[in-house]
């Protein structure tokens, strides 16, 4: 059976991971806050790395952090840092260790204030334009991985009002790899076999925005 037609990220063809988690996860439309979080995490993590570093170390960066329970991380101490310092699993950036564990302290913070739901999923698909078409950067699609933008308004946006809401390692360009990734927009180029069916994902996820739910939960 032939290999079907992926982006062209470097890296992807012949890696058995990467492409399970290209065909499985990327793009697909996420509302839940702990998966949020997790994704909002990881990113912060990869700054200055590629994605295929730390979703290598994933399991590794689970484990470590209790899988990412915010409760459990907001109360990680002076030796939680130290002990994740020592941990060849993760990354071992103490500057990116602290903002982990303040990002789960103020997610936190947030869910106290809303009271119940799903706040930080509420906060940043709130964000997003309830596109008749999906909820793209505004255009068909990309055909080159090169063409596909690093930073949108948008992103700018969610970083601005993360950062005011005490989130660190969230600058634009971090924001628009983690709306990428949980399906935010629809970056698959148009030549992917996964284009069309997260296009369908994204145009479900529009609608709801239209109609005032913003709790949907579709499936890959």
């Amino acid at each position: 059976m032939a290999e079907p037609k992926r982006c062209d990220w470097p890296g992807l063809a012949g890696d058995g991971l990467y492409q399970a988690y290209h065909d499985a996860e990327w793009g697909v439309p996420v509302h839940d806050d702990q998966r949020l979080l997790e994704k909002l995490i990881l990113e912060g993590f990869q700054s200055g790395l590629s994605w295929l570093t730390i979703l290598r170390k994933r399991e590794a960066f689970r484990q470590a952090f209790d899988q990412f329970d915010p409760e459990q991380v907001a109360r990680y101490s002076g030796a939680d840092v130290a002990r994740l310092m020592a941990d060849a699993g993760i990354v071992r950036s103490r500057a990116k260790i602290e903002a982990a564990i303040g990002n789960a302290r103020a997610y936190l913070d947030m869910r106290e204030r809303a009271g119940a739901g799903q706040p930080l999923a509420a906060l940043l698909w709130g964000l997003m334009p309830a596109r008749p078409d999906g909820l793209g950067s505004g255009v068909a699609g990309y055909e080159r991985h090169g063409d596909v933008p690093a930073v949108t308004p948008v992103s700018t946006e969610m970083a601005k009002v993360l950062k005011s809401r005490g989130f660190r390692f969230v600058g634009p360009t971090t924001a628009y790899a983690f709306m990428q990734s949980v399906g935010m927009v629809n970056d698959h180029l148009v030549t992917c076999h996964r284009h069309g069916p997260c296009a369908a994902l994204q145009r479900s996820v529009a609608v709801g925005l239209r109609n005032g739910r913003r709790r949907l939960n579709p499936r890959p």
